[in-house]
């Protein structure tokens, strides 16, 4: 399922593909543009702001050493050869000021993968609730962090109320391999959602 990027340009094949948008949600600073840089083929899109402390009391800033914030959508491309398939990868800002663009950002989606930090597991509820308002399914992507506190699936779920259906995997959203493998979860899904119909 797909290669590796690389710093050239990648163009659209020529054959046909079926063409998937998919979502890459979650909180604040919690690695939806680093997982869009590390898995897109083509130079990614970031619309990302340096942060100022006036933003502080609107953003609930809980990312001590972040400097910039993305402020519209991140985006990136990357084509499942074998399946005919070119996902379009679209980050959502985490920052609860941008619900109004949800219905936006959730238009034409096939699915969404939600990351999630387990230091800060409460901040994912309201992006979650969010998606399941908008009828996507979802997997959840627990990014890890060197300081992040582990726990067993089970439990996971039980904090997240994340059902037994719903894929939930462990990833490095800085690393090609296990960002694809948080993709491939979700793809799974969709496809056994859909009845093996998509």
């Amino acid at each position: 399922m797909g290669s590796s990027p690389s710093s050239a340009p990648v163009y659209l094949p020529d054959s046909n593909h079926e063409r998937v948008k998919i979502l890459v949600a979650g909180p604040f600073g919690i690695g939806k543009t680093t997982m869009i840089r590390t898995l897109s083929e083509i130079p990614s899109l970031h619309t990302e702001e340096v942060m100022t402390d006036a933003a502080a009391h609107v953003d609930e800033l809980a990312v001590p050493d972040k400097k910039t914030t993305t402020v519209a959508i991140d985006f990136g491309r990357l084509t499942i050869a074998q399946g005919r398939i070119v996902l379009y990868l679209f980050g959502t800002p985490g920052q609860r000021r941008f619900k109004p663009l949800w219905s936006d950002y959730a238009r034409g989606a096939l699915g969404a993968l939600v990351i999630v930090d387990t230091r800060r597991l409460a901040d994912s509820f309201e992006v979650m609730d969010l998606i399941e308002e908008t009828g996507l399914d979802y997997a959840v992507a627990v990014n890890q962090f060197p300081e992040s506190p582990t726990y067993d699936e089970e439990t996971l779920r039980v904090k997240l109320d994340v059902e037994d259906h719903t894929p939930l995997v462990i990833c490095d959203a800085r690393d090609w391999d296990s960002s694809l493998d948080a993709l491939r979860a979700l793809a799974a899904h969709l496809v056994t959602r859909a009845g093996g119909n998509l």
